[in-house]
């Protein structure tokens, strides 16, 4: 039979979304040929990267980070605006994948942002992709808002964290969602034992490990007893994304939804990259297996 041509919805989610890589690789091996991809946040950094052909090489980079190389990454912005600049973390993609213009891609490509000023999404489909990226993560409270275009950007998780629409128009035989929202479920986390046990052998690396914690327990983390003014806003905008997502997926019914649950892992935990990506690839195997069975792929 020949490969069925995907169009890939990659969800919003911070670290989360590393489960998109996950994914993608279990698509590759079992012969679907991604054509299309359109992300939100963390599914625009991962699905442009994608689309670049250089995922490997960002795979390979992300599963190495440890919590201070994590640490190092976050360049404090003196600005109102938000907590973190971002221009260390696109520095370092761009270094290590190169830039790229969206339409020279080998795969159609959009991100997706929210244009606060006229409170809408905004679809980024030419240009630098990298450009397109940062205004798509620019998570409020977190990254500062981007000036692009004219335009004072945000993250477009805000508006639509699982953007389907942009697919509507393409010729390929199934739409794949990937919802980063899904409901909470007991899982086993044994790369976060393991680093704990690994970080307990060295003081300095437990100094930075605390204050990657402290970072997320204010501005992530959720389900704490006494909640801060940035923790209500970030769990405002779980809940926000969840319902949104919601009346996405009701709305225009993707072929296959693969689901990562919510509590997975926290925003801001990229030093879990191996773990994330495993469980893609468990989610994959298991929804889109059943969907080769039925369809004869």
């Amino acid at each position: 039979m020949p490969s069925k041509t995907v169009s890939l919805v990659l969800g919003s989610g911070g670290a989360r979304g590393l489960a998109h890589i996950g994914i993608i690789g279990w698509l590759e091996e079992n012969d679907f040929d991604i054509r299309s991809i359109s992300g939100a946040s963390m599914g625009a950094l991962v699905g442009g990267i994608y689309a670049a052909g250089k995922l490997d090489t960002y795979a390979r980079w992300v599963k190495a980070l440890e919590k201070m190389d994590v640490v190092r990454l976050l360049d404090f912005s003196f600005e109102r605006q938000g907590l973190i600049k971002g221009d260390k973390v696109m520095s370092a993609l761009r270094k290590l994948i190169g830039d790229f213009d969206i339409e020279d891609l080998p795969v159609s490509f959009t991100a997706i942002a929210t244009d606060v000023d006229h409170q809408r999404e905004v679809w980024l489909n030419r240009g630098s992709l990298f450009d397109a990226v940062r205004a798509s993560i620019a998570i409020p409270t977190f990254f500062t808002p981007v000036e692009f275009r004219g335009r004072l950007l945000l993250d477009g998780g805000l508006i639509n964290p699982i953007p389907i629409a942009p697919t509507l128009r393409d010729k390929t035989d199934i739409t794949i969602a990937v919802n980063l929202a899904a409901r909470p479920e007991k899982l086993e986390q044994p790369r976060t034992r393991e680093k704990k046990e690994e970080d307990d052998k060295n003081s300095y690396r437990d100094r930075i490990g605390e204050f990657l914690d402290s970072l997320q327990e204010r501005f992530i983390q959720r389900g704490e007893d006494e909640a801060d003014l940035f923790d209500i806003i970030n769990r405002s905008f779980d809940t926000m994304q969840a319902t949104i997502t919601r009346f996405q997926l009701a709305a225009y019914s993707p072929d296959v939804i693969v689901d990562i649950p919510r509590n997975a892992c926290a925003s801001l935990e990229f030093y879990r990259a191996a773990e994330m990506i495993e469980l893609g690839r468990q989610r994959a195997e298991q929804v889109l297996a059943t969907y080769v069975e039925n369809n004869g792929n």
